[in-house]
This record gives C-alpha cells, structure tokens and sequence, in this order.
C-alpha cells in the first residue's frame, strides 16, 4: 500500500507513492519498508528511537515533533490519533463496513456485552464481541490481552469480523482505550454508560479525570444509553450532546425496571410497566445491565425478551461453582469497592446462613481503593477471609495490611490467609449449611500474576473442586 493512502489529509512529501510493507509502533516489529509511529508511553518514547528505526529500514516515522529527519519524517499533533487512522487504513477500514455498540463504565460492560450480543445472535445477526473475558467472531472464540485491544490488533480483529460476515460489533470501551485513542476511527451507533465508580486511579490522577475519559466514547456516538441511578450517570446526561436516553432501575426513566423481585435463581421484573422479563440470571445489579441491553436493541427494532430470558450468565460474573454440599460458592470479578457491594448487598438478599467473603487487591494498582474494598466488603458479609489477588511486585502482606485498615471501625470477624489457595480452602472448611461464600476478584481470570510478572495457572473452579476432596 502507498505510504499517501495510508495518511489521508496529511501532507506528504515526495516519498508519498513509496510502497509500504508494515506499520506498527513497536520497535522490534520494524523492518524493510515498514511505517513507524513514534509514540510516546509511560516507560518509553519511539521518538527516542524514530533514527534507528529508519537505518532498520523504515520508510518514514510518524512523529509530533520535528526530529530533523528531512522528507523521513511525517509531523502531526497526536500519533496515537494517526497510528489509530493509518491501521484503519492499513486493513481497509473495516469500521465502515459494521455498526458498533460500546459500552463503558466501571462496572457491568462484560454482562451488559454480553448480553447484547446474545439478544442480536437469537435475532439471526451475525456479532463480533471485544471484550475483558474474549473476543469472539460469532460462535468462533479469539483470546484477548486487553479489554480493548491497542490499535493495530483492533483494526485487524475488525478486519476478521466483517470478511467473516459481522453486521454488529459489540465492544466494551475501556477508559486507556479511549484516552489511548486505540478505536483509531470508530463510530458507534449507540454506547451505553453503566456507572463509575472508584478504579484505575494509578493510571487516571483522580475521579474526574477518569470521568472525563470515559464521556469520550459519547463523542463518538449517535446515541447514549445512560444509567441514571449512579451520580456521573446523571452528570453525563446532563452534559452529553448526542441523542440521548435513559435507564433505571430506581425512577422513572426512557427504560425503567420496577416490579423486581430477586432470587438466587434469577429475577422477574417489568420494563416500562407493559414488559415482563423473567432472567436466569440473579442480581439487582443485573437487572441494569438487563435493562441497559433491552434499551440498545429495542432502539434497534429487535425483540430482546425471549433471548435475554435464555441467557445463563457469563463465566465469573455472580458464576455458580458446582459444590454438590449444602452450602454455595460464587466466583465474582468484582475488584473495585463499588462492585463488591454489589455482589454481597444482592447475594445477602438470598443467603440462608452466613455469607462469607474472601477478596483481595492487585498489587502495583490504586492502594487507595484497599480500605475501600474492605469496608465494602464489611457491610453486607458475616465473615471475611482477606487474602491475594494477583500481588504483582508488591509484597502480598503489605497488600493485606492496606485492607485491613479498612476494617478498623467494623466488627466484622475475619480471617487473615495470605496464599489464595489456601484461603479458599479454609473458606470451604468452615462454611456451614445455607452458607454462601463468594470468591470476589477473579472472577474468568484462570491465572495469577505474582512477584516478577510471573503468570501461574490459577482456576478458582479446580482449586473449589480440591478443596471439597479435602472435606
């Protein structure tokens, strides 16, 4: 492909009818006749790099400033904006050729997806998803890293979905994806909000800021589908300029659920007084992201009940690990403060006996959000069992301390078990009948990653299968 083709509405100077034979922005990718986008990251700068990369056989770097690089150089303000256009451009812009549903928020993107995709795959539309736990290709299952890609990998998962016959992409946006400009040139036909709530705060400096990431995606949309039960739901309402419409499960909204009843087996409720919906899946929390999901396709045209009343969840979201005890065991992604009392205040509301929560917090993320998680944890849990997440670089115990701080005013009892492991199984020993421990924090994740970066295998549902040998 010419390197012109590439950067349209640019300047280009004489090398512009060059064929070009790669882009990236990573160094060790660079070879003969390759485009190379300096972008500038947290650790390191591609400018730093731009003149090694041309003696490596780039054709021309893409830079923000000039680095006295003559015709080699292509200047413009952002080159993470750029680098997003140019891999459109590099696979045939495959965003045009697909109408995209995003969805953004804390809490709630993976179900709410998820969801979506289900409602649109019953109605006989052929889906791509992007999101935390997988991409998929249709029924065709793609492992992820992120949970939105960087740049080239999302244009070039895109390219896949509509040379395989995707009409609908339904993607979780996240807030690095949108600061980070990964979507290059995405249009979105509707995006839905779900809430916000404390996370990410080492990356954003604080609420605001990662506020402000978030309402990019409303940018970029025709439609906003907003909750308006959370506070920067109705701050966004407020302040986005795009059609609009809202959702609730506490006051009257475009789409509100009232009539709720919730049990371990699911819940029933109506959505605008005239449709009932009768989910498998448990959960205030989830009757929102229900309702945010019928919202989206019914200003689509589609008839969501029958699909959503077929749905069974998502792997690690309020999950059922099978025990064949008399007490419960849940696995639950839930890792922010907010999400954690989500999952005890709904799972609280069917507990026979105690419930019992084990948690803990990543290691080298916001340490602010530590105390946090505790005191949630403390208002709806008869017990908890403080343990690791995925410590990364942190001492685990210097983890655990940070938590416990967070207990000092409760009277909550609570075990200490540093090793994850063994925490479930101390969990498993002491739980009685009509107990209901959930595992919150790892939710689909299979892996922990300790000191070193060091991943492991660690699948909650084999350790729970183990441990009940033990019994």
């Amino acid at each position: 492909m010419r390197l012109r083709d590439l950067i349209e509405n640019n300047a280009i100077t004489s090398i512009g009818d060059t064929e070009i034979t790669s882009v990236t922005d990573d160094t060790r990718k660079v070879k003969k006749g390759s485009l190379f986008v300096c972008i500038k990251g947290g650790s390191f700068d591609g400018h730093d790099a731009a003149s090694e990369m041309l003696e490596k056989g780039a054709v021309a770097v893409v830079c923000e400033r000039d680095l006295g690089l003559g015709d080699k150089q292509i200047i413009t303000e952002n080159s993470r904006m750029l680098y997003g256009n140019i891999c459109a451009a590099w696979f045939g812009h495959p965003e045009r050729k697909m109408t995209f549903i995003g969805v953004t928020g804390t809490n709630g993107k993976t179900t709410t997806t998820n969801i979506i995709k289900h409602i649109l795959m019953s109605a006989g539309h052929k889906t791509g998803l992007i999101g935390t736990i997988q991409n998929e290709i249709g029924s065709e299952i793609l492992h992820t890293d992120n949970t939105t890609p960087f740049a080239y990998d999302y244009m070039e998962i895109l390219a896949k979905m509509a040379d395989a016959g995707c009409e609908y992409v339904v993607m979780e946006v996240s807030s690095f994806g949108l600061v980070q400009n990964r979507i290059g040139c995405t249009r979105f036909k509707l995006a839905v909000f779900t809430n916000l709530t404390q996370d990410h705060l080492d990356y954003h400096k604080d609420m605001e800021d990662y506020y402000q990431a978030k309402k990019l995606l409303f940018d970029i949309c025709d439609t906003a589908v907003i909750n308006i039960d959370d506070d920067y739901g109705k701050k966004l309402y407020d302040e986005v300029s795009c059609n609009k419409l809202s959702f609730s499960v506490k006051t009257e909204a475009d789409y509100h659920a009232d009539k709720i009843e919730i049990k371990s087996t699911g819940s029933r409720f109506e959505i605008n007084r005239k449709t009932s919906v009768n989910s498998c899946i448990p959960g205030m929390f989830n009757v929102s992201n229900i309702t945010a999901a019928f919202a989206v396709c019914s200003e689509l045209g589609i008839d969501s009940v029958p699909a959503i009343e077929n749905y069974n969840g998502v792997k690690g979201r309020c999950e059922i690990i099978p025990t064949g005890r008399d007490f419960t065991v849940i696995c639950d992604y839930a890792h922010t403060p907010d999400a954690i009392e989500n999952i005890l205040k709904s799972v609280k509301e069917y507990t026979d006996n105690r419930l019992i929560c084990l948690f803990g917090c990543g290691g080298n993320r916001d340490a602010a959000k530590r105390p946090k998680m505790a005191e949630a944890a403390a208002k709806y849990a008869d017990r908890l069992i403080v343990t690791s997440d995925n410590p990364r670089n942190e001492e685990p115990e210097a983890i655990i301390n940070d938590i416990l701080s967070g207990l000092e005013n409760t009277d909550v009892p609570y075990d200490v078990v540093t090793d994850r492991k063994e925490a479930i199984f101390h969990g498993l020993q002491i739980a009685g009948k009509g107990d209901i421990i959930v595992l919150a924090g790892k939710g689909h994740e299979d892996y922990q990653i300790l000191a070193g970066m060091k991943h492991i295998h660690f699948d909650e549902r084999e350790i729970v299968a183990e441990g009940l040998k033990l019994l």
